[in-house]
């Protein structure tokens, strides 16, 4: 049984931090009776204080985030230094506007102390042998020479004020500096940094701005610079604006000076941990079950997909998700900017762009890879995100042969999405008439599947339009699914139903073909 509630759990509210804190107080106070706490130092308190904490993160499930775990050691080593009165009623300073002076006092003294042990600690690091070291190993030695530094200097710093130190220096030296909390924290799907005092982060679809603060923007700029030479790019004044990627997937975008006149802007994407699927979104209630069906079929029947939202709205996930259900004999291509799609299949070729070198050449653009694509034998092209002029030779891809094709692009509509395309096709310069760009599309794209971030934070499949043709010069589309808002509950959540229309689809033979025609026909609440 884990003594950490979960968020929302606990009658009197407060956030799981604030719960943490509520239950583990009880037992610090047991552990460190008032007689012993009246003549322990800080020192003792946090290493009594880090090590109970210790455990309960190893034996007994703390859901708490890394910055969450440092945040909770520093009250609570405040909260118990304090000495008790002969009640044991807290100090009178206890209580929010309490708690937040003695954590600015708290991190005002690590930041001094961090700018005179830094660069002495610089002095006695290997740093390529450091990056050799495991992760843990790192941090014990340099938990130890912040102690013997420490105490050279003599600097008032209790245990857990120096652990801290020591990972946030960690953090500096092999990792993304402040942002590591953060990418370990599970809850958080994006992480946006507007210069160097204003991090935000998104989880459940809200945004919320966070305490972590950089140093300066040279600070900022190190952590971009690091992030992007590891998969080969640059960052600076001549090349401000990069699209890369962390090891672990995640996407991110990276605006410099003098472009992002606030300091350098870092847009992270995270990458989730979690296999997706259409059955856990259904449970999800991103869509319904007998949606979820009809995409399965639509993916197993090899219709080329259009995928199409707003920023943020989900695309990748669900693109994500349905291609699971491609068959494992398949070979499948899939192109890129910054390579984020994690396609289970083992037969997959990956192929991501190239940006130019300093002297401005040596660039490989989406439209150069999707054309080399069709000389690979693929019996499936996947396009993270269509944008421009490849939009044509995609729709070539998936008009001779490769049935089965899917991509991306943004768009609040499929109709939308559908004068997107056409638009891009013109971006080729390819000369062709608009009846013939439209009867190209109308040939090759099959299923619009439509998806938004909606008021309330949820990401849902709003509408799924099969494309049954043309009609004089306007595309025809026919929608087979729609999600239809009727309320609000209390809680702020949208209440609504995924209404299918009853309609009989054009791919139907197609479903027939594979022997799902009747599971399609069930799913989609039409008569056999």
């Amino acid at each position: 049984m884990t003594l950490i509630e979960p968020h929302g759990a606990n009658g009197r509210g407060g956030s799981a931090l604030a719960v943490a804190e509520r239950q583990l107080l009880p037992l610090l106070e047991r552990s460190l009776p008032p007689e012993r706490r009246a003549t322990a130092s800080r020192r003792e308190v946090a290493h009594v204080v880090g090590g109970l904490l210790d455990r309960f993160a190893d034996t007994e499930g703390v859901a708490l985030s890394v910055a969450d775990q440092r945040t909770l050691v520093l009250r609570l080593v405040e909260r118990l230094s304090a000495a008790p009165d002969a009640g044991g009623a807290e100090a009178p300073d206890a209580g929010p506007a309490g708690e937040d002076a003695r954590a600015v006092s708290t991190r005002n003294r690590i930041e001094t102390a961090r700018g005179r042990l830094q660069p002495m600690l610089m002095e006695q690091i290997d740093i390529a042998a450091a990056s050799a070291l495991g992760r843990a190993e790192l941090r014990r030695q340099v938990v130890e020479l912040v102690a013997e530094i420490g105490a050279e200097q003599k600097l008032q710093l209790t245990a857990a004020e120096q652990r801290i130190l020591a990972e946030e220096m960690v953090d500096d030296m092999i990792g993304l500096g402040p942002l590591e909390p953060l990418l370990a924290d599970d809850s958080i799907n994006d992480i946006l940094v507007n210069g160097p005092d204003q991090v935000y982060v998104e989880r459940r679809g809200r945004l919320t701005l966070t305490d972590v603060r950089f140093r300066d923007n040279d600070h900022v700029m190190r952590v971009a610079t690091r992030i992007v030479t590891r998969i080969g790019r640059r960052i600076d004044e001549s090349n401000p604006l990069v699209d890369a990627r962390l090891e672990d997937g995640s996407r991110v975008n990276i605006i410099a000076p003098p472009l992002a006149l606030d300091g350098t802007a870092i847009s992270i994407r995270k990458f989730s941990r979690k296999s997706i699927t259409l059955d856990i979104m259904a449970e999800q209630a991103n869509l319904s079950k007998a949606l979820a069906e009809t995409l399965k079929i639509a993916s197993r029947c090899r219709l080329n997909i259009l995928i199409s939202g707003g920023t943020g709205s989900g695309k990748t996930t669900l693109l994500n998700a349905m291609s699971r259900l491609i068959d494992h004999g398949e070979r499948i291509v899939t192109i890129e900017d910054a390579a984020e799609l994690q396609l289970q299949q083992p037969h997959v070729v990956r192929l991501e762009t190239r940006p130019p070198n300093l002297e401005g050449g040596g660039e490989i653009t989406m439209r150069h890879l999707v054309k080399n694509a069709l000389r690979m034998r693929p019996d499936r092209i996947i396009l993270g995100e269509v944008r421009g002029a490849e939009a044509i030779d995609m729709l070539q891809a998936m008009n001779t042969g490769h049935d089965g094709s899917m991509c991306t692009l943004h768009a609040n509509t499929p109709r939308e999405a559908l004068t997107r395309l056409e638009n891009m096709v013109a971006m080729s310069g390819v000369t062709l008439s608009a009846q013939a760009v439209r009867r190209q599309i109308a040939d090759a794209v099959q299923l619009i599947v439509q998806i938004a971030r909606m008021r309330d934070g949820v990401r849902r499949v709003t509408r799924v339009s099969e494309v049954v043709g043309m009609e004089g010069d306007v595309i025809t589309l026919k929608d087979l699914f729609s999600f239809e808002a009727s309320g609000e509950e209390r809680a702020g959540r949208l209440d609504g139903e995924f209404r299918g229309s009853g309609y009989r689809p054009h791919f139907l033979s197609k479903a027939a073909h594979f022997g799902l025609d009747n599971r399609l026909l069930e799913a989609l609440g039409c008569s056999a």
